[in-house]
């Protein structure tokens, strides 16, 4: 080897080292500096990736549906009995009116968490699925069970099946801790070619108005995430797991520099869920807020517009009980900011049950703090879930007692009781009519509705029409329908 080489090689190691101390570094999170150099410029992600790329997943869901033939014919009892189809004559064999049974399949990423096989990933990459495999980085593959799927934040937790041996796994970085123009790296399967590693860098925190799921509060990146990339892995510099790509924002279906990720402190709630017991409890404050617009924030006397404004609250709840009132200004979650209802439900919501945290509110005659006891809603009454069948206009409704914990899990606003829409099946009777799931069905013919059971006694009388009275996002709707 000539000296020359052996000097670029040493330089070269030299940099390898200096890169993994800056990576690496103790006070690498507070310690950002831009590349001073051209030798930086050279330095290499491999390090990073060799360590997370592992424990990125692709997620393989499928599901069994059936299907029927979309001909005219099929919906005349003639034909039916020439197609075998219901109604159809004996030895009607295998025609096009037999219902057919075909595999729906959908592929996406995830992310291995700990050692014995836990895996996030998406809930709208698994949704609906009766089987779901995983296949790692060096191709084996494992069958998964669903362990938990929250839609709300649209995340589901897996588990790998009959798993004896120890995983390669990510370790979870405080996303509160990103800032705006840190470098991370997106790892996952985009449009089924093979995982796939993208740079980029924070491009914008707590994005609010992504429409994805309840709780907006998603990291902007320029790292290219494309579909197949849902579910996988947004790292920081360390290869720690800051966020679950989750969206982008596109009008051509590819990537156009507008990602979004989940953040890791939410992923950490949900998975903390799933290992204690898969039910995600999220606490309750029993009070309604609005953001701050400018003229409000005039009014108030502030320089910006920032924080919620209380507009409601539930008596007996917890938000009553730690003093907060109508008016009241909350500016901060425990030591996070809050700037609209959004951030606002993201920080209270990732706080554990059982614990206690303080609310920041501005006052009139100045600012105070405020400690509320963090518990799931209440389900004051009994829901009494029931399917309202026979000749009525809820015909194919599933309804439910109201609750707070009811009003929690339909993302209601408000503090009423009552009886309310859950669900409708598709093409039924309430659904024709016009009935919409969170609908509050208050009266019918002047009588009031208190409970499932007087809905369902009520929906079983012909009185010839039906006069309604729906709560529907805080307005009441008086329908008149001829039965």
């Amino acid at each position: 080897m000539t000296a020359n080489a052996f000097a670029g090689r040493t330089l070269l190691a030299l940099a390898a080292l200096a890169f993994l101390a800056i990576a690496s570094g103790p006070a690498a999170a507070q310690e950002r500096a831009a590349p001073r150099d051209a030798a930086e410029l050279q330095l290499s992600f491999a390090p990073i990736v060799r360590e997370a790329a592992p424990a990125v997943v692709n997620v393989y869901a499928s599901r069994t549906v059936q299907s029927r033939p979309t001909s005219p014919f099929f919906d005349d009892p003639f034909f039916r009995r020439f197609f075998g189809g219901p109604g159809g004559g004996p030895g009607g064999g295998p025609g096009q009116g037999r219902t057919r049974e075909r595999v729906e399949s959908s592929l996406g990423s995830g992310v291995i968490v700990s050692s014995d096989g836990i895996i996030v990933t998406n809930n709208h990459v698994i949704a609906g699925a009766d089987a779901v495999r995983v296949a790692l980085s060096d191709r084996r593959e494992f069958d998964a069970e669903i362990v938990l799927k929250d839609e709300r934040t649209d995340l589901a937790i897996l588990k790998v099946r009959d798993a004896s041996e120890t995983f390669p796994h990510i370790d979870f970085a405080d996303s509160d801790t990103l800032q705006v123009g840190d470098i991370v790296l997106a790892i996952g399967n985009p449009f089924g070619v093979g995982q796939t590693v993208t740079q980029g860098i924070v491009s914008a925190l707590a994005r609010t108005r992504v429409g994805v799921t309840d709780y907006q509060f998603f990291i902007q990146t320029d790292a290219a995430i494309n579909p197949g990339n849902s579910g996988g892995a947004l790292v920081d510099m360390k290869g720690r797991l800051v966020g679950i790509n989750t969206a982008i924002f596109s009008r051509s279906g590819g990537s156009n520099g507008i990602g979004f990720a989940i953040p890791s402190n939410m992923v950490r709630f949900v998975v903390q869920a799933a290992e204690g017991g898969g039910t995600v409890r999220r606490p309750w404050l029993g009070a309604s807020m609005q953001s701050v617009s400018a003229e409000i924030a005039e009014a108030l006397g502030l320089d910006r517009p920032s924080g919620v404004l209380v507009t409601e609250v539930g008596e007996g709840s917890p938000a009553e009980r730690a003093g907060l009132k109508v008016g009241d200004l909350i500016t901060r979650v425990g030591d996070a900011e809050v700037t609209d209802p959004d951030s606002f439900g993201y920080r209270f919501a990732t706080r554990p049950i059982g614990s206690t945290t303080t609310l920041t509110v501005l006052r009139p005659r100045g600012e105070t703090t405020l400690a509320v006891m963090l518990e799931p809603a209440p389900e004051t009454v009994p829901r009494d879930e029931r399917v309202i069948e026979g000749y009525s206009p809820f015909s194919g409704a599933t309804v439910m007692n109201l609750s707070p914990a009811v009003a929690e899990e339909l993302r209601l606003d408000g503090f009423e009781d009552g009886v309310v829409v859950a669900a409708l099946a598709p093409g039924s009777t309430a659904a024709r009519v016009g009935l919409q799931a969170g609908d509050i069905i208050q009266s019918i013919n002047g009588r009031s509705v208190d409970s499932t059971r007087s809905l369902e006694r009520m929906a079983k009388s012909d009185p010839g029409v039906w006069r309604l009275e729906i709560r529907r996002g805080g307005r009441v709707l008086r329908i008149a329908l001829r039965g």
